[in-house]
């Protein structure tokens, strides 16, 4: 007996407006299959989910879903805020979640769940009529118990960690009983015990009869998943069963960068310090919340350091001091480069000295401006280029595109690029100055594990000079480069030090 598909695509070809992504895809979804979609940066796994999902239609071919109406029956699980105008615009400010005030505007995890959300910038809350409550609050209470999110019913969205993020945004999907969940990457950016965590709410959901197709890397495959489909260059080159995968050979790493470019890259800044940071008690507060407690720590010139500790612990709170995007800056004892934190110094002083890249600067960074320009804004520290440059600087952004051998992106938008391809992008972005000090915040967040090998072995190479000074911080240690010699480990707010093993 032949048994209906949930979803299939036949022949199918998807494009985007910038031009073709997926092609001759065949590819079924059964009663009782879970699969795992898998592949390369840029392979096409977020537009395959897109296409599956309606977000983007098939232009060519077929794509039949019997389950029932595509809205009602598949739904994708939102990667970030931007899923909703009104949320999205409560949070669209990249400092936002260090400023105690402005975060108080933002919606609370019930709001969101709920569609209770007033518009940015109500003053008067009886002004603004909202329509019921979305779901009982019974069905409410028992998806947050399964997600884990009961305690965080009246937190406001942008206060969350990464893992809290990411479980809320699960639950908005899981309140509308979709038959077909997808999921785009859902364990990037989690801690060890954030990622077992959402492997065991997976599993469950798996069980209680949803049906889960997801976006992910080969070490983050779990166990309820029974298929695996993998992509490359835009196709499927393999799909099965997960037990007749086979082993994928080990291949050394593609040369990153051009040989003969990298030494002019290794000669620093001319800024002369002796220390990059010196913390004395340290302390941050959110009304009665503490986020960072006494943190004293000192980091040399040319010292390298890994910043680790699980979702919530405090890292980004500590790096947005260090970047000087946090006002409670001027109320610590503190020092960046040898000056007195509120000793006159202007942020962009501070910034000058410092190549940054984060998911949230990822998740707030304009999209439509060219390659090209995202990596000149580097040199001015703003978020987009606004100004002309000379023709040493743009001799200098051509340099960095060639050095990252991502020349030939430099004409396209950054929204026309993968995931993964524009946090390559912003990496260039941060280095295009030759900063002595490099911050690196999860840096290889959506990265396949060939990139992730090559950008740990490329940050390797770009702090051989004694001068050049890294924090890095990552939840995988594999993705640690081995010129880290030294570990600040945060734990609720507290620090210690150790020697990286």
């Amino acid at each position: 007996m032949t048994v209906t598909p949930l979803l299939s695509l036949q022949n199918a070809t998807v494009r985007r407006p910038t031009g073709l992504v997926l092609q001759h895809l065949d590819w079924s979804l059964r009663a009782g299959e879970n699969w795992a979609v898998l592949g390369a940066t840029g392979s096409g796994k977020s537009s395959l989910l897109d296409a599956l999902s309606g977000r983007i239609p098939v232009a060519d071919g077929q794509y039949r879903h019997p389950v029932g109406p595509l809205r009602e029956a598949v739904e994708q699980v939102a990667n970030d805020y931007q899923f909703d105008r009104k949320v999205a615009s409560s949070a669209q400010f990249y400092q936002q979640r260090f400023n105690a005030d402005a975060a108080e505007e933002a919606p609370t995890v019930w709001e969101v769940l709920q569609n209770q959300i007033k518009p940015t910038g109500t003053i008067d809350a009886q002004s603004v009529t909202l329509p019921p409550p979305a779901y009982p609050e019974a069905w409410l209470a028992e998806v947050a118990e399964w997600v884990h999110i009961t305690h965080l019913m009246n937190r406001r969205l942008t206060s969350l960690s990464n893992g809290e993020t990411r479980r809320t945004l699960l639950a908005r999907s899981l309140l509308r009983r979709p038959k077909i969940l997808l999921l785009d990457n859902p364990f990037g950016g989690l801690d060890v015990a954030s990622r077992e965590r959402l492997h065991g709410i997976l599993n469950r959901i798996a069980a209680e009869g949803t049906t889960l197709v997801l976006a992910t890397t080969p070490r983050e495959i779990p166990d309820c998943i029974t298929h695996v489909a993998e992509l490359a260059d835009g196709q499927i080159n393999w799909q099965g069963p997960k037990a007749d995968r086979p082993a994928l050979s080990e291949s050394a790493p593609e040369t990153l960068t051009d040989p003969a470019l990298l030494p002019r890259w290794l000669n620093t800044s001319a800024s002369a310090f002796e220390y990059a940071i010196r913390m004395r008690n340290v302390t941050v507060n959110y009304g009665e919340k503490t986020v960072l407690e006494d943190i004293n720590w000192q980091v040399r010139r040319g010292d390298k350091w890994a910043v680790l500790g699980p979702n919530g612990s405090g890292k980004s709170t500590l790096l947005s001091l260090i970047t000087a995007d946090n006002p409670q800056g001027y109320r610590n004892d503190y020092e960046l480069f040898d000056r007195k934190r509120g000793s006159g110094e202007s942020i962009w002083d501070i910034k000058r000295n410092i190549g940054f890249v984060s998911p949230e600067l990822h998740l707030y960074f304009p999209r439509e401006q060219s390659v090209w320009k995202v990596v000149a804004s580097g040199l001015f520290d703003t978020a987009g280029l606004f100004r002309k440059t000379t023709p040493e600087q743009t001799e200098q952004i051509d340099f960095m595109l060639d050095l990252l051998r991502i020349q030939h992106l430099r004409d396209k938008r950054l929204s026309q690029l993968s995931t993964g391809e524009q946090r390559w992008v912003l990496l260039a972005r941060a280095l295009v100055k030759n900063p002595p000090l490099l911050v690196l915040d999860e840096p290889c967040q959506n990265l396949d594990p060939a990139h992730i090998i090559r950008f740990r072995d490329l940050v390797d190479e770009l702090c051989q000079s004694s001068d050049r000074t890294l924090l890095y911080v990552s939840h995988y240690a594999e993705e640690i480069p081995r010129c880290v010699t030294q570990v600040l480990r945060l734990d609720a707010g507290k620090g210690s030090i150790e020697a990286f093993d």
